[in-house]
């Protein structure tokens, strides 16, 4: 799916284009306190995702499975599945904003969850630059997407380290280093949310080093493997200086 233009930089941010977009519309245990705060908050039930009537979701995934490298899903149901209604189990958490999908790919969860919140602002933040070409058609028709083209440490010394009120991560890498990743760019307050199928010891080391409070697991419903890792930072975090070496 070609675009008008490349990204100049790996650490450019992406402005829309007059090239194609995607505007030519198609269509458990106990009770943690995130999934507590969350609920009180917005009144979403943790049972299923939410159905998101958004034309521009269905020509996002339609895109999405046309372009070659960014899912090998095809079955359009099951297409579905993976990036929008998996994407949509963080709703409930999404407390404050901005938020930044660190390591993006083609743009799950943070398309679906920037079509969900319209009044947050959303950062696909993506190194690889074909990608971040694919992901500048959702700034065109979502206008609280923008997109930076930069690895998450490139990010963090360029403005993004505890600039964010959310950041989440899809199979961006093993947890522990997807946490060392995430939570430098969370500010106090804010929290960092992984989509995980395994979890790993250290993790709460890790988040200690990093200002984080003790990470709380929530199971998804239906799911015997698939789980949010939700790592909150302490408003009385101190800023991170500095990311620890894996």
């Amino acid at each position: 799916m070609p675009f008008a233009r490349e990204c100049p930089s790996r650490s450019s941010r992406c402005q829309p284009s007059s090239g194609r977009s995607f505007t030519s519309a198609s269509r458990s245990g106990g009770t943690s306190r995130p999934r507590a705060r969350a609920r009180s908050r917005t009144g979403t039930s943790w049972s299923a995702a939410p159905e998101i009537g958004d034309a521009r979701l269905g020509t996002w995934l339609e895109a999405l499975a046309d372009t070659p490298g960014l899912t090998s899903v095809r079955d359009p149901d099951e297409l579905r599945r993976v990036h929008i209604d998996d994407a949509l189990t963080a709703l409930p958490l999404l407390e404050r904003g901005p938020v930044i999908d660190v390591g993006s790919g083609g743009g799950s969860p943070g398309v679906p969850l920037a079509a969900a919140r319209p009044d947050l602002r959303f950062v696909l933040l993506e190194s690889n630059r074909r990608r971040c070409e694919f992901l500048r058609g959702a700034t065109v028709v979502f206008p609280n997407v923008e997109i930076v083209c930069a690895r998450a440490e490139e990010h963090g010394r360029t403005g993004g380290r505890d600039a964010y009120g959310t950041a989440v991560a899809r199979a961006l890498a093993p947890p522990r280093v997807a946490l060392e990743w995430c939570l430098p760019l969370v500010g106090p307050g804010g929290m960092a949310i992984l989509f995980l199928t395994e979890l790993e010891q250290g993790l709460e080391h890790v988040s200690e080093l990093l200002g984080g409070a003790r990470p709380e697991v929530v199971p998804l419903p239906g799911a015997t493997r698939r789980r949010l890792l939700v790592v909150p930072r302490p408003e009385a975090s101190a800023p991170v200086s500095t990311l620890i070496r894996r």
